[in-house]
Parts: C-alpha cells; sequence; structure tokens
C-alpha cells in the first residue's frame, strides 16, 4: 500500500502542476525568460523537464511518507497541514534563495513557490488518507 500512496501522491501533484502552471502559463514564462510560441507553449521545450517532475514528485512524496510515518501522522487533515508547511516553510524559501541569487523576478518565486507549497499540501492529503 505505501508504495501505492507515494505514486498516487505523486501523480496527484503532477496533475495539479499541470493545472497552475497552465493557468500561469503567460506569467510564468515572461517571469522565467521563456520564450513562448504562437501556440503559446514554450519554444524549443522537450519532454526532460517532465520526467525530471514526475521524477521529483515520486521522490517527494517517498520522503514525506517516511516523514510521516516516522512522525505518527495519519489522517488526511494532519497530512494536509504538514505538507503544507513543508512546500511553504521548506520548498519555497528555498526556490526564493534560488531565484534571489540567480536575479530572477520575485513574481517567478510566487509562481514556483505557490506550487511547491498547494503541489506538498495535496500530496500530505493523499498520502494522509492512507
Amino acid at each position: 500500500m505505501g508504495l501505492f500512496s507515494v505514486i498516487l501522491a505523486a501523480f496527484a501533484a503532477f496533475a495539479f502542476g499541470a493545472v497552475w502552471y497552465m493557468a500561469l502559463a503567460k506569467p510564468w514564462a515572461e517571469a522565467a525568460g521563456i520564450k513562448i510560441d504562437p501556440n503559446g507553449k514554450p519554444e524549443n521545450q522537450t519532454m526532460t523537464p517532465y520526467i525530471m517532475a514526475g521524477a521529483a514528485m515520486i521522490l517527494v512524496a517517498g520522503m514525506m511518507r517516511h516523514v510521516f510515518a516516522a512522525s505518527g501522522i495519519d489522517a488526511p487533515v494532519s497530512g494536509l497541514v504538514t505538507g503544507l508547511g513543508i512546500g511553504l516553510f521548506f520548498i519555497s524559501p528555498w526556490i526564493m534563495i534560488n531565484n534571489g541569487y540567480g536575479g530572477r523576478p520575485f513574481k517567478l518565486t510566487l509562481i514556483d513557490g505557490g506550487y511547491a507549497t498547494f503541489g506538498c499540501a495535496i500530496i500530505g492529503l493523499v498520502l494522509g488518507l492512507f
């Protein structure tokens, strides 16, 4: 059941990311300095970022499951709140540091940090269901 919950949680966060970034595609591309083709898609993009994102979601969900098991977090609401905290207070600040040193606009931090926060909350919720 553990592997299934990790894969399901990773898939849920990945799917949320697809919706998040489709909704914020224009401001994200502008903040990231990525050119958009006439069809609204990033120019010269390969499947590599999507594969990396999927792998990253599995790693995050797997580690969060480990932390939840070690901490006794086993309910949907506590999983949601803990996931929200992980995204907001662990991952988003790291994104802010990377973007700050890279001279990227703060808007990019808000968009990417928002995904990290809500994506981790979703992972926590799904893990809490199992």
